[in-house]
């Protein structure tokens, strides 16, 4: 009896083990590897349009790209394209100095939503004409709203361990008469 007890936690052990090494590669997302301007760059032209590039192709099913300029007002032209591994928007020409604020949300190659802020400072004003107000505040928050790999792996660990101790233990008490 011991011994099946014994058998039964290092199988329950070793399967955890492995379930939680096997659990990395799987969580692993899109990530950005640079972006047009550069992230923090400070720029005296309004670029043509802004662009973030990822280590990886994207799904090109529902984009979201915004530009929201030091005056609180949205700056893109058009809607966010995505092209292979990078997602962009038409800017054309910017207004007030200062701090723009690149907020994105892409789909990820394996299905998974990514979204960030990237941001660039204009030291010249420009000429261009506003968009409306931004409510980018509440948009532009890093988490991707997902559910982490590692509770389905937890969740599966109990039930296999579950299974394995009623397997061995279920069906082996005494009998009453």
């Amino acid at each position: 009896m011991t011994r099946k007890l014994l058998a039964g936690l290092v199988t329950g052990l070793l399967v955890t083990g492995f379930a939680l090494l096997g659990g990395g590669v799987a969580d692993a997302h899109s990530a950005v590897v640079g972006s047009t301007p550069d992230n923090g760059a400070q720029i005296d032209t309004s670029p043509a349009t802004v662009s973030v590039t990822f280590n990886e192709s994207l799904q090109p099913a529902y984009p979201s790209m915004t530009v929201v300029g030091p005056d609180g007002n949205l700056w893109q032209k058009g809607q966010p394209k995505v092209d292979g591994a990078t997602i962009s928007v038409e800017v054309g020409e910017l207004g007030p100095v200062g701090e723009y604020k690149i907020a994105y949300r892409v789909t990820s190659a394996d299905g998974h939503p990514v979204s960030g802020t990237r941001s660039f400072t204009l030291t010249k004003a420009g000429n261009g004409t506003p968009g409306p107000k931004s409510d980018a505040g509440a948009k532009s928050g890093g988490s991707d709203g997902g559910v982490p790999l590692w509770i389905f792996i937890a969740c599966a660990v109990a039930l296999f361990g579950g299974g394995l101790a009623f397997a061995l233990f279920g069906g082996r008490g005494k009998r009453r008469t």
